[in-house]
């Protein structure tokens, strides 16, 4: 298989195209910058290329260098840290910018040659940020929220084309996204006591995460290769107790608006 990664500086990206690599598989690892992936570019099965997902002409460039694309793995993203009224324009489009229109439009640029074959999988890095919001990070969930509309959607169409598409939702795991990765509004508002708190644990929470990158890695490797791919990849046992409660949540809000939500209709 030929692999197109993204975001494979670093992080579960990294990981990922590691793992992938070591299995004999020919990946084309992308960053946006070289140096940085260095060493995965020394592998014989490996292809380099510079790649900023928000950069029409750099993914023109990276797709067809790359040749057939067998799997599409959207993973460049990274978090922003600030309450909704502290968000700074500039850096909520930027965000978007990245983590979702750069992923929407990489897909658009590979899709052509997947239909063209009949085959290739699409596996798009959400979150359990995709499923359930938090305070302080709600502009990064919001992206995240995006990407399983569209994935979703993508998953209808395309499948009758034999193209499968993949979510994954992984919870906390040892990466630099609370870290290094990590944008932080330097608007500050004492009243978000929730948002103050936020902003004190995240960063601390780096190292000290309950997911490996590695297994996660094999996990999607996995996935890949099922016979029937999964449509949601969750991972991290983190993840399923969060869902957990979610679920409970949405069970509650059907049994509790059955009434309201029928009196909004037309009577029979």
């Amino acid at each position: 298989m030929n692999w197109l990664i993204t975001g494979c500086s670093t992080g579960l990206g990294r990981a990922l195209a590691e793992r992938v690599l070591d299995r004999g598989d020919r990946v084309v690892v992308t960053a946006r910058d070289l140096s940085a992936i260095a060493d995965l570019a020394a592998r014989d099965n490996a292809l380099a290329l510079r790649l900023d997902v928000t950069d029409p002409a750099q993914i023109a460039a990276a797709v067809a260098a790359a040749g057939p694309i067998d799997v599409l793995v959207n993973n460049a993203a990274y978090g922003y840290l600030a309450g909704i009224e502290e968000g700074e324009d500039a850096e909520i489009r930027a965000v978007f910018e990245t983590n979702v229109f750069g992923l929407t439009a990489l897909t658009r640029a590979v899709l052509p040659g997947m239909r063209e074959r009949g085959s290739g999988h699409v596996v798009n890095m959400s979150s359990i940020g995709g499923l359930v919001v938090f305070p302080a990070i709600g502009y990064y969930c919001a992206t995240k929220w995006a990407i399983e509309a569209i994935s979703e959607a993508l998953a209808i169409e395309a499948a009758p084309l034999g193209i499968k598409v993949t979510i994954v939702e992984p919870a906390g795991f040892r990466t630099n996204w609370a870290a290094g990765s990590l944008h932080v509004s330097p608007v500050s508002i004492p009243d978000y006591e929730v948002v103050a708190g936020q902003r004190d644990f995240i960063p601390t929470i780096t190292g000290h995460q309950p997911g490996d990158p590695h297994r996660a890695a094999d996990a999607v490797i996995d996935a890949v290769y099922a016979p029937e791919p999964p449509l949601r990849l969750l991972l991290g046992a983190q993840a399923v107790d969060i869902l957990e409660q979610r679920v409970k949540d949405y069970t509650d809000l059907v049994e509790s608006g059955r009434a309201s939500a029928g009196a909004a209709d037309f009577p029979e």
